[in-house]
C-alpha cells in the first residue's frame, strides 16, 4: 500500500506540471508548504520507486508509471469534489479539503462507478479539466 504522503506529493507534482510550473524542489516546497529538505527526501523516495526521475538541483520528471499514478489521483480528487458539491451539497469552499481526505480511499472500481454516476463530467467544480484516467 502506498502512503498517503507519497500520493499527496504525486498530486502536487501533477498540479504544478498541469499549471505549467517547473517541477523543482523549490516549487513543490512552496506548493505544499513543506521544507525543501523534506521535499528532497521524498523526491529520493519517489525516484527509488521509479515514479519520478530526480537528480539533486535539477528539474524533476515523471516516469510513465508516475504520471499515470498522479493523473489517476487527480481524477479521483476532481470526481469526488463534484460528488460532494452536486450530490451531497457540500459548500464549494469545503469540497477541496474533503476531497483531499477521501481521494486516498477510493478504489479504481469505485472510481469507474463514480464517474459513470456523475455522467462522465469533464470539469470539476472549480472549472479544472478532469484528465483522462488512463
Amino acid at each position: 500500500m502506498v502512503s498517503l504522503n507519497k500520493e499527496n506529493y504525486m498530486r502536487a507534482l501533477y498540479i504544478l506540471d498541469e499549471e505549467g510550473n517547473a517541477l523543482t524542489v523549490t516549487n513543490v516546497s512552496k506548493y505544499l508548504h513543506i521544507s525543501k529538505p523534506s521535499v528532497s527526501e521524498m523526491m529520493k523516495n519517489l525516484d527509488d520507486m521509479k515514479w519520478i526521475v530526480y537528480n539533486k538541483y535539477s528539474k524533476i520528471f515523471f516516469t510513465r508509471k508516475g504520471k499515470l499514478i498522479a493523473r489517476k489521483l487527480t481524477v479521483k480528487h476532481r470526481l469526488i469534489e463534484i460528488f460532494l458539491k452536486d450530490t451531497l451539497k457540500v459548500n464549494i469552499k469545503e469540497v477541496h479539503a474533503e476531497a483531499d481526505k477521501l481521494e486516498h480511499a477510493v478504489s479504481d472500481r469505485v472510481l469507474i462507478k463514480l464517474k459513470k454516476f456523475l455522467g462522465n463530467p469533464i470539469k470539476d467544480p472549480h472549472g479544472k479539466v478532469i484528465p483522462d484516467g488512463k
